[in-house]
């Protein structure tokens, strides 16, 4: 059979009316974009921690001392001991958080001083809080406020008086303390010290 070329096929209606145009070209591309966009929002479950540079947990968490229910080294006369406020976190960089607690005396009338103590627990289980540091003795005659614990730094704010002439209802003076664990114990750096009423 002698090769014959095949006539091209007759171009149908329809076709006539799907040229291109720059607006269809416009949404193509838009669609294309916002079925990408999709595909990055989805992504498949896996086993793996969101970040990789972080070790996985090991067992429970450690939680930070309860401060109540401890007998702090606070000479109250037979009136009972009062934890005000207590802050938690990792002072000593073990991975263990700590508990710092601003504690005074009750009394009927005033305002008893504070003292601010350091609890931790052991790691054996069924250990209890104890006292391992105290940061603000209560002969110091101040009262503690805003009492926080970030980063390994202790901040608190200490109110006082300049002299014992000074009523006791009116403290004259305002220091923000604070404190960091370095070389083995507690630093203590004491900033805005001026005497004005507060």
């Amino acid at each position: 059979m002698p090769h014959s070329t095949a006539e091209p096929a007759p171009i149908p209606e329809t076709l006539g009316h799907s040229r291109t145009r720059p607006v269809h070209w416009l949404a193509t591309a838009t669609a294309m974009a916002a079925v990408i966009a999709a595909a990055g929002l989805v992504q498949p479950a896996t086993g793996t921690p969101a970040d990789a540079g972080e070790p996985a947990a090991k067992g429970p968490q450690a939680t930070a001392p309860d401060p109540a229910g401890v007998t702090y080294p606070l000479d109250c006369k037979g009136a009972p001991q009062t934890v005000t406020t207590s802050a938690q976190g990792d002072l000593d960089g073990d991975g263990r958080p700590e508990t710092v607690a601003a504690v005074r005396c009750e009394a009927g009338s005033g305002t008893p001083p504070h003292a601010i103590y350091v609890l931790t627990t052991d790691p054996a289980e069924g250990a209890r809080p104890r006292v391992v540091a105290t940061l603000l003795e209560a002969a110091r005659r101040q009262t503690a406020t805003g009492l926080t614990v970030r980063d390994g730094l202790v901040t608190a704010t200490l109110v006082g008086y300049s002299s014992p002439d000074v009523p006791r209802y009116s403290p004259d003076t305002k220091q923000l303390a604070k404190w960091r664990w370095r070389d083995g114990k507690f630093r203590q750096e004491l900033t805005d010290s001026a005497s004005r009423s507060v």
